[in-house]
């Protein structure tokens, strides 16, 4: 076989641009599959940001907003972004559609949401990621996969971990009530879905009576003083977040009943009272800096970088080896608040490379 020499004839030139045709296609459709979903059309920054906050009442929100807050700032000097829209639908899903609607309508940029349903949003969102807007959902999660992506920890290990334990602390033997989050709610029904295989296979662990609230101390409390009342015998609380334990620690308090084992988050009340009265406790965290990341995901995706459509942040533990670590910093979050994990860009950027 012949190899042409320089200078090329006709036909190899015609070839060779064909081949660089070729590669230049192949190249596009590389790009094309590494974009983020959603992102389409000339957007530049800086971007407009829409939060459509479900509701901002609880601290945990109000912490989490503030973390979407600071991000905004820096990317506002980064030039990356020129302002942040915010909504708030005082927790109801057909008010959260309607916020949203209006910043497809607006023509955000980004959409960063909280979902008040895991269902009833699926439209809205899939028309913002039709009209090319980036969409990050986290916490509570929407059904559809039509976004750019999903943020969170795994419920359902938040679920199993925190049964275990309980289940190892009363040696699988022991009458619980458990504590659940708002009914409806994709993080409080993950977390209790992941609780019931360790408990179905420990069948010496009761379950007296089970019930929901929202995810504060005083309608947690109250929920668990009725429940007290009615259940002389309880040997553990299985509570499955929030500042839920923290409420049923006051109630059991309030009461004089012995403190039992309990599981909980990382609510500097629930810490407190952990470390204050000697209990057996034990704590994982939904990182209120998740807001963050979604904000600075939503832009590295605007920005032309590959963004995976499930980010999944693991999960810390907290027990009585590292319980001082976060008591050690209390003063710098709210008393009503949440003790959070630290947070910077290089974490981001890990978590963007998974």
């Amino acid at each position: 076989m012949k190899f042409l020499k320089t200078p090329q004839s006709r036909v190899a030139k015609m070839l060779t641009g064909a081949s660089s045709a070729v590669l230049m296609l192949m190249a596009g459709a590389v790009s094309a599959e590494a974009a983020a979903n959603c992102i389409k059309g000339d957007r530049k920054a800086p971007y407009t940001i829409g939060w459509a906050n479900i509701y901002s009442v609880p601290t945990w929100m109000k912490q989490t907003e503030a973390t979407i807050v600071d991000e905004v700032e820096r990317l506002k000097k980064d030039g990356l972004v020129k302002d942040l829209m915010v909504t708030d639908a005082q927790g109801n899903a057909q008010t959260q559609i309607q916020h949203i609607q209006s910043m497809i309508d607006a023509n955000v940029d980004a959409i960063i949401v909280i979902a008040g349903s895991s269902s009833a949003l699926d439209r809205v969102i899939t028309d913002a990621c039709e009209k090319g807007i980036a969409v990050m959902n986290f916490d509570s999660l929407v059904d559809t996969d039509n976004l750019t992506a999903k943020v969170n920890t795994d419920s359902h290990e938040w679920g199993e971990r925190a049964a275990q334990w309980l289940v190892d602390k009363l040696d699988g033997k022991g009458k619980i009530i458990i504590m659940n989050g708002p009914a409806g709610v994709s993080v409080s029904d993950g977390r209790r879905q992941g609780a019931q295989p360790v408990l179905d296979a420990n069948k010496g662990i009761e379950i007296i009576t089970e019930t929901n609230t929202e995810y504060n101390a005083a309608p947690a409390q109250e929920a668990m003083t009725s429940l007290l009342f009615a259940n002389p015998d309880i040997d553990g609380v299985l509570s499955l977040g929030g500042a839920i334990s923290a409420g049923a620690v006051m109630a059991f308090d309030r009461q004089g009943r012995e403190l039992v084992p309990v599981t909980g988050e990382n609510a500097r009340q629930f810490l407190e009272l952990w470390k204050e009265k000697g209990m057996q406790g034990w704590a994982t965290m939904q990182p209120n800096w998740l807001g963050a990341f979604s904000v600075y995901a939503a832009v590295q995706a605007l920005e032309g970088k590959d963004v995976a459509k499930t980010i999944k942040v693991p999960i810390p533990v907290i027990d009585d080896s590292n319980i001082q670590s976060y008591l050690d910093r209390a003063d710098q979050f709210p008393a009503d608040g949440y003790i959070y994990s630290d947070y910077d860009r290089a974490l981001f950027d890990k978590l963007l490379g998974q």
